[in-house]
C-alpha cells in the first residue's frame, strides 16, 4: 500500500511539474532522500546500538579491531549516515 502512495505521488508531483511548477522534482528527490536517510539511521539504531546480535556489523568490526566495542561502532555508523545525510543536503 505505500509503495501505491509513493507511486502516486511521483506521478502527481511528474504532471505538477511539467504543467504548473518547474523545481517540484528537486523537492520530490530530496523528500525521498531525506526519508531514506532518516530511515536507515533508525535502522542503524535499532540493529547495532540497542541490541547486539553475533551476526551483525558491529560484531564483525569488533572482532577485526577488538578496542571498539560493537556498540560504539553502531554508533559510529550512526554518525558517518548522519554525516552523510547533511552533506547530501
Amino acid at each position: 500500500m505505500l509503495n501505491l502512495g509513493f507511486i502516486a505521488l511521483t506521478g502527481l508531483i511528474l504532471v505538477l511539474d511539467y504543467t504548473v511548477y518547474h523545481p517540484l522534482i528537486q523537492y520530490l528527490a530530496l523528500y525521498y532522500g531525506v526519508t531514506i536517510g532518516t530511515f536507515s539511521c533508525y535502522d542503524i539504531y535499532d540493529d547495532l546500538i540497542t541490541r547486539t546480535v553475533d551476526g551483525s556489523d558491529a560484531k564483525a568490526c569488533h572482532e577485526l579491531i577488538p578496542c571498539c566495542f560493537p556498540r560504539c561502532v553502531g554508533v559510529q555508523f550512526v554518525l558517518v549516515a548522519l554525516a552523510f545525510q547533511v552533506l547530501g543536503i
